[in-house]
């Protein structure tokens, strides 16, 4: 029996087509544009060819942005996965407190990320925020508006607070599909609770680990609101990223053409990196 093809279904993902253009393809491109140009005002443009991505890549401001988004991503990642991994390993499996912990991990991600980073703001001061008050009661000096340590320490924090809870549901959602014959032949044959972790349930969470792993390192990796509202990419640039640079030279500075030129250089790394972190896993999986 041949399947039947309805070409009358493109006509209902048209409007979707149209909206994706305006909202994706235009602005990319537009991006593009400005890229390749350059002006001295009143909407007049001439062509500049790749000075602007010969001037990024050349550019010491760039690299030490890409270092420490680098580096923040890699500690987020280091930290919130296997902490996740943890919170849904303990979770109930079963009965009244299985809503209520799902509702408390959701919570955190219901809250905007403006918001989210006047609340640590507020949290961390040294007057009003009883972080602050509390952590410098115990002798420790810690102000994150003066000290670049601190402010890598608040915005850390802040982000593990905040986003640990989407690593936690992911496991847990591959955790509550492994059958129950898994457990009851891994507890006849003796195994250990390492053992059942090691065979059973990491094998079965791989494929929410990498979903896990691939939203929280393009999230981190493109971090704005929460550390510019923090500490608006200071003391000094320590908490600079490249998102918050971007920010800077093309609404601070008004440099159009180099703001295009790093946003595009901006999302082929992510892009690459992400294709990277895909393939790496994927194939490990099929290995396995």
């Amino acid at each position: 029996m041949e399947k039947t093809w309805n070409n009358k279904a493109w006509f209902l993902v048209l409007p979707m087509l149209v909206l994706v253009a305006f909202s994706a393809v235009i602005p990319l491109m537009t991006v593009v544009n400005y890229s390749v140009q350059d002006t001295f005002g009143n909407n007049v443009f001439f062509w500049a060819g790749t000075e602007w991505f010969e001037d990024l890549l050349a550019s010491d401001r760039f690299w030490e942005a890409m270092v420490r988004n680098l580096i923040f991503s890699f500690i987020i990642l280091a930290i919130e996965v296997p902490l996740g991994i943890f919170i849904a390993l303990n979770m109930p499996k079963k009965g009244w407190g299985v809503p209520v912990c799902l509702v408390l991990m959701a919570l955190p991600l219901l809250i905007p990320w403006n918001v989210v980073g006047t609340i640590w703001q507020v949290f961390g001061r040294n007057d009003i925020g009883l972080l602050g008050y509390y952590v410098n009661a115990f002798g420790i000096d810690y102000n994150y508006v003066q000290d670049p340590f601190d402010a890598w320490v608040t915005v850390i924090i802040m982000d593990v607070w905040h986003w640990t809870s989407l690593v936690v549901l992911l496991c847990y959602a591959g955790l509550v599909s492994i059958p129950d014959a898994f457990y009851q032949a891994a507890k006849i044959d003796g195994a250990s609770r390492w053992a059942v972790f090691r065979y059973i349930q990491l094998p079965k969470m791989q494929r929410v680990l990498l979903i896990a792993v691939l939203l929280r390192f393009m999230d981190s990796f493109m971090i704005y609101t929460e550390p510019f509202v923090v500490t608006g990419g200071g003391p000094g640039n320590s908490t600079t990223f490249l998102s918050i640079d971007l920010v800077k030279t093309a609404l601070g500075q008004f440099d159009l053409g180099p703001a295009a030129a790093m946003s595009l250089v901006y999302f082929l790394i992510i892009l690459l990196l992400s294709w990277v972190f895909y393939t790496v896993m994927t194939n490990y999986d099929a290995e396995r």
